[in-house]
């Protein structure tokens, strides 16, 4: 609990979301509802922040980009928007960043992990009880084992420094591409999550539903 809510600290603090497009037409869904332009990409299980994207295996990912009039302030909410699949009644609503971005950093909890115990007879391998110390170096003037110098790793040339560079991670990304809850005046865009576990080939139709608005994503 503690992780998640210094993720949704975070969140609230650094979400910028997605660079939206220029209009609602230049997403592959588009609506118009009572307040705003809505524009909307199915992305199945991933998303993406510059050339860096990302998968996450249990959720639905769906890109959304609103359009508010000019000189208007539209107020958004993630629990205004809902995701129907095959026609159910029963709807998906948007999951809570924190809550993906706390299952891409711990993976573990959602399958099972090693128990990382170690066969004993493997453990033992090469052990000898009860005869004579064995000769680490048997042939005059070879190398004994483990004396030999370790093989020369290649310099990149693309990073001659050798210093690796800052990995992006997935959680950190998830969350600072998420849809911004709150108030807009000008275009906004970012990514909501759905909880899902079936298989994406499952999925015949697709749609979302936004106040007034029903974008048919498959």
């Amino acid at each position: 609990m503690r992780f998640c809510w210094l993720l949704f600290c975070v969140g609230a603090a650094f979400g910028q979301g997605t660079e939206p497009k220029p209009k609602a037409e230049d997403y592959e869904v588009h609506a118009t509802t009572r307040t705003a332009a809505i524009g909307a990409e199915y992305m199945v299980h991933s998303f993406s922040r510059g050339d860096k994207a990302f998968l996450t295996k249990n959720y639905l990912v769906v890109e959304v980009a609103l359009f508010p009039p000019k000189g208007e302030t539209i107020d958004v909410q993630n629990s205004s928007f809902s995701l129907r699949i095959n026609g159910r009644k029963v709807v998906l609503m948007p999951e809570a960043v924190s809550m993906v971005a706390a299952s891409l950093q711990h993976p573990e909890w959602e399958q099972p992990r090693p128990n990382g115990e170690i066969d004993a007879s493997a453990r033992n391998a090469g052990a000898v009880i009860g005869g004579p110390p064995r000769n680490s170096n048997p042939f005059p003037g070879s190398n004994p084992p483990g004396s030999q110098l370790p093989p020369r790793v290649p310099v990149p040339r693309d990073n001659p420094s050798g210093v690796e560079k800052e990995q992006v991670k997935a959680e950190v990304v998830a969350v600072e591409t998420a849809l911004v809850e709150g108030l807009h005046h000008a275009a906004f865009s970012g990514f909501l999550y759905f909880a899902y576990r079936g298989k994406p080939g499952s999925v015949k139709t697709l749609e979302l539903l936004y106040q007034d608005a029903v974008l048919k994503l498959k």
